[in-house]
């Protein structure tokens, strides 16, 4: 059974919310106030800079975007793809419909056309998803939470995420869509995860990255059918 993409849809992703990129809030205040209207919200996956279901620093610092999409949720329906900044999202978010990394790509429809929807770091090799895996681990993330004295382990880990630069142009990412685009059997294919917001066809499929909404300040928004960048 494949999943229905309604006319209006909003897609968002790569915020990386944190105590810099303040787009996130923003954006989720725009849709509280109905400034920006939907009834069908994608989040594409690292919309907070980190967090997991069992972290308890990273949840206390990004309450206020936590309870807004909990509110958010009672009246839009949000889907939520895992990215590898932000998991194990369940337990947070009860309302919310969340598609672990596993699950992805999400499979469905836009009018008569077929649609794949991942965050992006899927397809990568073997290696990789050993280590997604294990960082996801519920144990192993108890576990640092019970060494993570005085939060001095997640403290560091915010230190660096905060001065770290997310924000550049891939000159290759053409080479590497027409790669990735071969793992999907959709006409259209939508990720994130590259911070890019570039559109390409590869023989008649539509590749979509969604543009980092703290990079390049949009979000995608279906309007006539077609999907179009929206400034925040």
């Amino acid at each position: 059974m494949h999943f229905s993409i309604q006319n209006g849809a909003i897609f968002v992703a790569d915020s990386h919310y944190n105590q810099k990129n303040k787009e996130f809030l923003t954006f989720l205040e725009k849709l509280e106030k109905k400034q920006i209207e939907t009834t069908q919200l994608f989040l594409m996956g690292d919309m907070i800079d980190f967090i997991s279901g069992e972290s308890r620093y990273f949840i206390k610092q990004n309450i206020a975007v936590i309870n807004l999409l909990n509110k958010l949720s009672k009246n839009i329906e949000i889907i939520y793809l895992e990215g590898n900044h932000d998991y194990n999202l369940k337990t947070i978010f009860p309302n919310i419909n969340v598609i672990k990394r596993e699950n992805q790509p999400l499979l469905a429809k836009f009018e008569e056309k077929s649609v794949s929807i991942s965050h992006g770091d899927n397809f990568i090799n073997w290696k990789y998803d050993l280590y997604c895996k294990f960082i996801r681990n519920t144990i192993f993330l108890k576990f640092m939470n019970f060494i993570d004295v005085n939060f001095f382990i997640s403290k560091k880990i915010e230190d660096v995420l905060v001065k770290k630069n997310i924000c550049h142009k891939m000159k290759n990412f053409e080479e590497i869509v027409s790669k990735r685009v071969k793992n999907y059997d959709s006409d259209i294919i939508i990720e994130g995860h590259y911070h890019q917001g570039d559109i390409y066809n590869f023989d008649k499929k539509e590749y979509i990255n969604i543009p980092s909404l703290c990079c390049q300040k949009k979000y995608i928004v279906i309007k006539d059918l077609k999907f179009k960048g929206e400034i925040i």
